[in-house]
């Protein structure tokens, strides 16, 4: 495995942790879900320019406007979130609760 290969993967993985273990707020989550995205991103990037075809070159861009719509659907939910619970604190959100 290459240096640059290692170092997406490490990225994707403690972004993966981060959201596994460190879910106390949820904006701390969904920065977690955008580092994922953003490592996502840059790996499926090289891997365009590795081959050097042109068949893949909008999978990234793709990627990137999906990335962004969960990016603001996101953060609609935390300023829905805040308004109605008064926190962002993902222990006091209930399904049950509305």
């Amino acid at each position: 495995m290459t240096p640059v290969h290692f170092s997406f993967t490490s990225a994707f993985v403690l972004g993966l942790m981060g959201l596994a273990f460190h879910r106390t707020h949820l904006l701390s989550a969904l920065l977690c879900l955008e580092g994922m995205m953003l490592s996502l991103f840059i790996a499926l990037s090289l891997w365009t320019l590795q081959l050097e075809s042109t068949n893949y070159s909008t999978a990234p861009m793709l990627l990137l406007a999906f990335s962004a719509c969960e990016a603001s659907t996101g953060l609609a939910l935390l300023v829905a979130t805040a308004r109605t619970h008064g926190t962002d604190r993902l222990q006091s959100l209930s399904l049950l609760q509305c």
